[in-house]
């Protein structure tokens, strides 16, 4: 572990003397002793004691319909972002769901901690107009519910969340709806063994990714999902499989699924994905030898900027080495574009990685979606033939790399103790909305703010406006 940082390290030296990019500076600095003035969220309602504190472990929080939801340990708290407040953040309504005995005793009797037996709220999603789908870890019994948004008055039965929620509060997970469909990523098990891409809910029929294949998921840690023309696209770090020889190495990955995939036929991928394909997202500073930043923090949705239609991302150095951060953009035409390239694979298990040749591709191409105009003879998924479904199933690695724009990060933050972990843009933000401002947060709660110039270029000379130091362990830390 001391090894890979001294290696980082004088590799970033060698880096800064070829011409390393400086860190940029902001115009204005707000200290931990300004912003201490700024009101907190903490669990109270108006009007009551609130002396008391209570332990939140906050899992995510969404904006919808000018309410703030704040997802937390056992409740969903919602704000009116129109209120104004002074001293404290106080919340309009709370819905509990808490986890019944039975599933509590049942967890501590597998030995988890009586921490962990909690019901973590880990899906909060706008099904429609009017309903609010909710999955929580339910003391390792995963849950989904759904409640009416402006009363929060539960609607239905409850039904499991296997594959939608994971088990324990640590582990990473992404959900969206998209025609009415349940897409989400996850792990389908106690021991989070089985990872998993999938589908429920709505007209189609319910899909997986290949179960226990490392070509596949590898140990997957998911960021972002997002909905995108034909397609829903999906943003995580894995093991990568192609670097099996060098140890564990992580890469950061992009796969997509057609939205219209009704799984293979009763021979081949039935059930599952046909149209799975991933491939590395390339967030690197070039040169010689490029450094690469390889740990995908957060992910915006796809944001219309300057003419095109991209997403932002923040990524990171490895958590054993010295703290470095980089956001790199991408246009989603480039990750469209990589999943039309060069399928990778590996011939022996002890062999590299090559491209697969163009005439050993079968056609239709594997990974296009049925019924378009390429492959109006097959009108559903499971109508392709097997050459094609067995081809996917063995080779869903593309060759080549999705490069971020102008091929470079669009900002680089490396001198500091900190890594970036949260990205937020607004692109129709001041009184004429239309400015594009970024705010890109750290694990140590430092906000950094910049307003984006488009003259010349895509987010050329932007402008970094602020730094704020915003956690206040008084108001934040809980004892």
């Amino acid at each position: 572990m001391r090894s890979e940082a001294l290696l980082l390290y004088f590799t970033l030296l060698k880096i800064a003397r070829a011409g390393f990019p400086e860190d940029s500076e902001p115009i204005s600095i707000s200290h931990g002793n300004y912003t201490k003035q700024y009101p907190a969220f903490v669990g109270h309602k108006p009007g009551r004691n609130n002396t008391q504190r209570h332990k939140l472990d906050i899992q995510l929080i969404i904006i919808m319909n000018r309410t703030l939801y704040i997802a937390a340990r056992d409740h969903i708290y919602t704000l009116d972002t129109d209120t104004a407040n002074s001293e404290e953040i106080f919340f309009s309504k709370k819905l509990t769901w808490k986890s019944r005995q039975a599933d509590v005793d049942t967890c501590r009797m597998k030995g988890k901690h009586k921490d962990e037996c909690h019901n973590f709220i880990k899906v909060l999603l706008q099904q429609n107009d009017d309903t609010l789908f909710v999955c929580g870890t339910n003391a390792f019994n995963p849950s989904c519910r759904t409640y009416k948004m402006d009363t929060m008055e539960l609607l239905g039965e409850e039904i499991s969340g296997m594959a939608r929620c994971p088990y324990d509060a640590k582990h990473s997970n992404i959900a969206l709806f998209a025609d009415g469909k349940l897409y989400s990523a996850t792990v389908t098990d106690f021991l989070a063994i089985d990872a998993v891409i999938y589908r429920s809910l709505g007209d189609s029929p319910t899909l997986r990714t290949v179960k226990h294949d490392s070509k596949c998921l590898k140990e997957p840690y998911f960021v972002q999902a997002v909905n995108y023309g034909d397609f829903i696209y999906f943003f995580y770090r894995e093991i990568a499989m192609e670097y099996n020889t060098m140890g564990k190495v992580v890469f950061p990955r992009v796969a997509r699924v057609c939205k219209n995939d009704r799984g293979g036929s009763q021979r081949v991928l039935e059930k599952q994905w046909t149209s799975f394909l991933k491939t590395r997202l390339n967030c690197s500073i070039p040169g010689d030898s490029h450094f690469y930043f390889n740990i995908l923090q957060a992910v915006t949705d796809v944001i219309h900027i300057n003419g095109r239609d991209v997403v932002m991302a923040t990524f990171s150095t490895p958590y054993n080495s010295i703290p470095g951060s980089a956001v790199c953009a991408y246009d989603m035409a480039e990750v469209a574009n990589a999943f039309m390239g060069r399928f990778k694979e590996q011939k022996s298990p002890d062999s590299t990685w090559t491209p697969v040749p163009e005439d050993k591709v079968p056609k239709p191409r594997p990974g296009c979606c049925a019924g378009t105009s390429s492959l109006e003879k097959y009108k559903v998924s499971n109508e392709f033939p097997d050459d094609t479904l067995n081809f996917i199933k063995q080779h869903p690695l593309m060759d080549e790399a999705v490069p971020s724009i102008a091929n470079r990060p669009w900002f680089l933050k490396t001198m500091v103790r900190y890594r970036l972990t949260r990205i937020s843009v607004d692109n129709a933000a001041g009184p004429y909305r239309n400015h594009t401002v970024v705010f890109l947060g750290s694990e140590k709660g430092i906000i950094l703010k910049f307003l984006a110039k488009m003259n010349s270029g895509f987010l050329n000379d932007s402008l970094f406006l602020e730094e704020l130091n915003v956690y206040n362990p008084e108001k934040c830390v809980f004892h």
